[in-house]
């Protein structure tokens, strides 16, 4: 996984509230347990008609909107089933971060642990930001803040152990793995090897 320090992307909005993990991933993609590839159905029955035809109507749909890495989702998003294959999607996609209002907290977790940086703002700065839409704004994670282009700077918080994995680039399996030195020290000098 790819260090996540700053990010600096053009934004693309998606203001609905309630946008659940089947909405973001319907479970017909969810026969796999690759990450690789699930950005084809990401939003996909919200995304193409029944016929497979992208919806013009649909903010992932305008051609001036493509390459951005960051969305800004409505309040509440992520809520529903626990499934990973959410965050996977959307960093498939290119998604490195989502903004909201509200982020269901298994979504939260789920998101940090694969990768994906989760922002919540007011809804004050969240419309600031979508005032802003298709133009850059920077994440800095190290600063924890998110800077519009009028350079309004707004301060968030995240989870620390999950801010720590981001900063450099790994997962919780990755940490664990990365001090298994201390841990084989520790199993090796425990009062239970008598």
């Amino acid at each position: 996984m790819e260090p996540f320090k700053t990010l600096k992307s053009r934004t693309v909005v998606l203001a609905q509230p309630n946008i659940d993990t089947d909405q973001i991933i319907p479970a017909r993609y969810l026969t796999t347990t690759r990450r690789d590839g699930l950005g084809a159905g990401l939003f996909a029955d919200r995304r193409f008609d029944g016929d497979g035809r992208p919806r013009p109507d649909f903010p992932l749909n305008r051609p001036e909107v493509a390459d951005c890495e960051i969305l800004l989702a409505g309040h509440n998003f992520g809520c529903g089933s626990s499934r990973e294959h959410a965050p996977w999607a959307l960093l498939d996609y290119g998604f490195r971060a989502v903004i909201s209002t509200g982020i269901a907290d298994i979504f939260r977790s789920n998101a940090l642990r694969n990768g994906l940086l989760p922002v919540v703002v007011s809804e004050t700065q969240w419309n600031t930001l979508a005032g802003f839409e298709g133009e850059q704004i920077e994440i800095d994670l190290e600063a924890s803040t998110v800077t519009a282009p009028s350079g309004e700077r707004m301060a968030f918080e995240v989870e620390p152990f999950g801010r720590f994995c981001l900063l450099n680039g790994t997962d919780p399996l990755g940490f664990l793995r990365s001090r298994e030195d201390r841990i084989t020290a520790f199993e090796e000098s425990g009062p239970w090897r008598r």
